[in-house]
């Protein structure tokens, strides 16, 4: 086993390096109620990574892993650029966000953070009023949160506590449309994944992998898909060869770290989807025992097998999931795509 100690849960860069990462994204699909469009006027002397950093709904590519940003005013000021998080129930600013803001974090109000690899009390401010297009949260106190995951965004906008809402991410025409799900049907010319929403407001769909039942956690916010243990343990009892691995140190939003290793995982089964060729890293990471999925087989699937559809909707009022995939007839090597 290897050691290429990384920094961050999101895990930036280990794999590109070490591991093959999934191809890119491509076409999309449609939206109501709110439209979170991003100004058009990059200029053209700006370099590539500059304009990556614009994308509202940035793919996931060989060289980089793709997330999902939305415009978000505080208290009338803003827009900021909040990442789109489905594993968070609540909200957080960076320290940069509430100094533009003139708020003080208050130590003697604070909020317990729960991280990839553990816990911690992070002073919190006060915010009237969050609105990102017509979804306005009133009167809450968000976490300051100094974290590399932030990637120089301003925030997280927690998506697990919505209820009705359906969030479409459209990777190629770099739109993310916030819609209301109430009587909303099936989502046409899209892959159906069954879902079911958790303590916390977690969406888990029922994966299978080498015939292993998994509780798979969808998880805008994680830029890389993370196994537990009893996963890892559960595939070497089917596979008792001992697998190629690549050992690292996990840094999280806290100040804990956790170790890992990462491999490339068998074909992971979701419903009619299936991905190929994924790298996971699996270990003891302290989520797991938060969300109650320490014992049993689970994973975290992250933007770098997200991010390589054409588009995704996930409908939090219905618990449902749906796919659009570049190859909607066969297995891609890294990508989520039909049987």
């Amino acid at each position: 086993m290897r050691r290429a100690p990384i920094s961050a849960d999101v895990l930036c860069g280990l794999l590109a390096a070490a591991l093959t990462l999934p191809a890119a994204a491509g076409p999309a699909s449609e939206g109501v109620w709110s439209e979170l469009t991003r100004p058009r006027f990059v200029n053209s002397h700006e370099s590539r990574k500059e304009k990556d950093a614009e994308l509202l709904a940035a793919p996931t590519r060989l060289d980089q892993i793709g997330r999902i940003l939305v415009p978000v005013t505080l208290n009338g000021k803003g827009p900021f650029r909040f990442v789109v998080d489905t594993g968070a129930s609540h909200s957080t600013i960076s320290p940069r966000t509430a100094a533009a803001l003139g708020l003080e974090p208050a130590l003697d109000s604070p909020a317990i953070v729960h991280g990839i690899t553990g816990t911690d009390q992070l002073p919190t401010v006060s915010i009237e009023r969050l609105q990102a297009g017509d979804l306005v949260i009133e009167n809450s106190r968000l976490p300051v949160v100094s974290s590399p995951m932030l990637a120089g965004t301003d925030g997280i906008l927690g998506a697990a506590a919505l209820t009705s809402e359906r969030i479409l991410v459209d990777f190629q025409h770099d739109r993310v449309v916030i819609s209301r799900g109430h009587g909303a049907g099936a989502v046409e010319n899209y892959m159906k994944i069954p879902a079911k929403r958790v303590r916390g407001g977690l969406l888990i769909v029922r994966a299978l992998i080498s015939r292993v039942p998994v509780s798979a956690v969808i998880d805008t916010g994680s830029e890389r898909t993370i196994g537990n243990l009893a996963l890892r343990d559960a595939l070497h009892a089917r596979n008792p060869a001992n697998p190629n691995s690549v050992e690292t140190t996990v840094y999280g939003a806290t100040t804990e770290v956790s170790r890992g290793e990462v491999q490339i995982a068998p074909v992971i089964a979701l419903g009619p989807a299936r991905i190929a060729h994924l790298a996971v890293v699996f270990g003891a990471f302290h989520i797991f025992k938060v969300w109650n999925l320490e014992d049993t087989p689970a994973l975290i699937l992250g933007m770098d097998a997200l991010g390589t559809l054409q588009a995704l909707t996930v409908d939090f009022g219905r618990g449902e999931l749906y796919v659009r995939s570049p190859d909607m007839d066969g297995v891609i090597i890294g990508n989520i795509s039909s049987r």
